[in-house]
């Protein structure tokens, strides 16, 4: 344990070696605000420069009082506080900080630290607690992973916080390369006319890009219109998309509107544009060729300056192939391609957009769900997704329900998360898998009250396959 001078003669050195040869082009890196909290004039002069030096705006205040001020009137993304403060301890300043804003992070320091208190900062939401003069190699490494994680919440507080478009580009979450490269082709190709191919795996978010390639463009005054074209037979597609006058068909007693005409100086979105009949992609072709079509049963042409954005998760070059896509609308469709990533490779992004989950469900019905366990986190990280955003929504959503208190654990994960295939068998023992999965039914028939199709729902499972459960574990 270090006596008070013995830590300050430590810290003054690690500043004077720091200044020096801890130095970065801070011209290459946006200024962040950081606010310091310490009573000792001299230290807090001195840990404010060390942080300067490394690109970052200090704030300083020399009592919880003075601090607490500041945040309530700056933009404050991360707080270094001494535990010991004249009028309150930094410890139990956490509490107030994540009150005034959850998304800040905090970082105790302390000249006498205990495990009791590092328990009870974390318990109350700092980042870390750090020994002064013992850690002071690890306050700037620290600091920077505490910012990166403020920033994350930060624009999910925006999100839930903004009154701006619903459907912005800043609403898509997620830093890693993969999704930023995407949207930054999003963003240069959505204020042109340009027809829009969007690949990727079912669950991507596609409808989400087109809506904000729509949000960015010149069109946004008129709706954005979506259409799904695996939802309708090839009949019902014909006259979704093009319309017809009365008389065309029984039952057509008076003239319709199409979604390309409906969409007239707007954007129309067809996802899953793979399953439009040949039919109807020889009619889509001309559309995107000249504007002009022809309703059902009309000799008219029509023209619509509609702008397409198409979606699908399969490979069209290979149903070319097959003759079941026509090749020269593949490419005047993938005029401007933007493939967007699955879950699994960016998975730096899933512990942000399950956050940002958990505080929209939670607020939904109202619950005091707050944090993610890390082991939860973790497991959520390591698996596969599938089903990519998607499945992680409806995961959290469940989740979120089914929780007792503030924090999300790992038993309230479905039991596809503990199994292991990786050799292509399952390597969960038996015992553990059934005792798991029992009481997660538990868990579900007492959320939904005893209604096994709800809880069936909440599983994920039909309620064939939850009676059986019920029968197999003897569930009373």
């Amino acid at each position: 344990m270090l006596c008070k001078s013995a830590f300050k003669w430590r810290f003054l050195q690690f500043g004077t070696f720091l200044a020096y040869t801890d130095r970065i082009n801070i011209t290459d890196q946006k200024m962040q605000s950081i606010l310091i909290v310490e009573d000792e004039a001299r230290l807090l002069s001195l840990l404010a420069r060390i942080i300067e030096i490394d690109g970052y705006h200090v704030l300083k205040a020399q009592s919880a009082k003075a601090g607490i001020k500041l945040l309530e009137n700056e933009d404050v993304r991360v707080v270094i506080s001494d535990v010991q403060l004249p009028d309150e301890n930094g410890i139990e300043l956490v509490k107030r900080i994540k009150r005034i804003h959850s998304y800040i992070e905090v970082i105790n320091l302390t000249a006498f630290g205990s495990i009791k208190d590092s328990v009870r900062a974390m318990q109350n939401g700092a980042f870390d607690y750090l020994t002064k003069g013992d850690d002071n190699d690890k306050i700037l490494p620290l600091l920077r992973k505490a910012l990166a994680k403020a920033n994350h919440q930060f624009k999910t507080y925006q999100l839930e916080n903004t009154a701006a478009r619903p459907y912005s580009f800043e609403t898509i979450l997620g830093s890693s390369p993969a999704i930023i490269s995407a949207i930054d082709l999003a963003v240069k190709v959505s204020h042109t006319n340009t027809t829009v191919l969007l690949l990727g795996e079912t669950g991507t978010g596609k409808e989400v890009f087109a809506k904000a390639i729509h949000e960015e463009s010149d069109r946004k005054a008129n709706p954005f219109i979506a259409l799904n074209c695996s939802s309708f037979s090839s009949e019902l597609l014909n006259s979704e998309l093009f319309g017809y006058v009365a008389g065309a068909f029984t039952g057509a007693n008076k003239d319709k509107k199409g979604l390309i005409e409906e969409a007239n100086n707007s954007t129309l979105f067809l996802d899953e544009i793979g399953e439009l009949s040949l039919e109807l992609q020889a009619k889509l072709l001309r559309v995107l060729e000249d504007g002009t079509f022809h309703k059902i049963g009309d000799s008219k042409t029509t023209t619509s300056n509609v702008r397409i954005i198409a979606a699908t998760n399969k490979d069209l070059k290979q149903e070319i192939e097959h003759n079941k896509f026509r090749a020269d609308l593949f490419y005047r469709l993938s005029v401007f391609t933007i493939t967007l990533p699955p879950l699994r490779e960016r998975r730096d992004d899933i512990e942000m957009l399950a956050n940002y989950f958990l505080k929209r469900f939670a607020n939904k019905i109202n619950r005091s769900v707050i944090n993610m366990d890390p082991e939860f986190i973790k497991v959520l990280t390591g698996h596969e997704w599938k089903g990519n955003i998607r499945e992680l929504k409806n995961v959290i959503e469940r989740v979120v329900i089914l929780a007792n208190g503030e924090t999300l654990t790992t038993d309230l994960l479905p039991i596809e998360f503990f199994m292991h295939d990786n050799d292509g068998s399952d390597s969960t023992q038996p015992f553990n898998l059934s005792l798991i999965e029992s009481q997660f039914i538990k868990k579900a028939l007492y959320h939904a009250k005893g209604n096994k199709g709800e809880a069936a729902r909440l599983l994920g499972i039909s309620i064939s396959t939850l009676y059986r459960k019920i029968e197999e574990y003897k569930i009373v």
